[in-house]
C-alpha cells in the first residue's frame, strides 16, 4: 500500500467499525425526521455517503486505465447529489440494508485504495471545466469528506 494512503485506509476502517453499531441503534424518527442545513435526513446523508463511496471507487478505477485527464461525471455538482438521493429513494429504503451497503461500500473502497498502482497517482480527472484533481489528491480527500458527513450526522443527533 502507498504509505500516504495508510491514514486514509485506517481512518475509513476505524470510522466504519465505530459508526456501524451507532447507526444501527438509531430510532426511525431520528433517522427520518431531523434535517441538516441541506435539508437532508440522516438516511439521506448515509445514502449520499454510499453514492460517494461508489462514485469514488469508479473514479479510482478509471484513473488507473483511462487517458489522463479523465472526463468522469462529477455527481456532486450542480445539485446532482440531491438528484441521486431523490432518484434512489433513500428516505424509504430499509435502514439495516442501507447501513450494510454503507459498510461494505466503504470496506471495498479501502481495499481499492490499498491496491492503487503507484505509477498512476498523478493521473487527473476534471472536477470541473476549470479544475483538475489528481488520483492522489482525490484519495486523500475522501477521508475528509467521509468525516464531514459523519459530523453532520453527529450534529443532528445532538441538536
Amino acid at each position: 500500500m502507498i504509505k500516504e494512503f495508510e491514514p486514509v485506509v485506517q481512518g475509513i476502517l476505524s470510522l466504519v467499525h465505530e459508526w456501524e453499531p451507532k447507526l444501527l441503534s438509531l430510532p426511525t424518527d431520528i433517522i427520518t425526521g431531523r434535517r441538516n442545513s441541506q435539508n437532508r435526513t440522516i438516511k439521506q446523508i448515509v445514502g449520499h455517503m454510499i453514492d460517494s463511496a461508489s462514485n469514488n471507487t469508479h473514479r479510482i478505477v478509471h484513473l488507473q486505465y483511462q487517458p489522463s485527464p479523465l472526463r468522469f461525471p462529477n455527481y456532486a455538482t450542480n445539485g446532482n447529489n440531491d438528484r441521486w438521493i431523490a432518484i434512489q429513494h433513500y428516505q424509504e429504503e430499509d435502514w439495516n440494508e442501507m447501513v450494510s451497503l454503507w459498510v461494505y461500500a466503504n470496506l471495498h473502497i479501502a481495499h481499492v485504495i490499498k491496491n492503487i498502482d503507484p505509477s498512476m497517482l498523478d493521473n487527473q480527472w476534471y472536477y470541473s471545466d476549470e479544475k483538475l484533481v489528481s488520483l492522489k489528491d482525490g484519495v486523500i480527500d475522501y477521508l475528509r469528506h467521509f468525516k464531514l458527513h459523519l459530523g453532520e450526522i453527529d450534529e443532528l443527533l445532538y441538536s
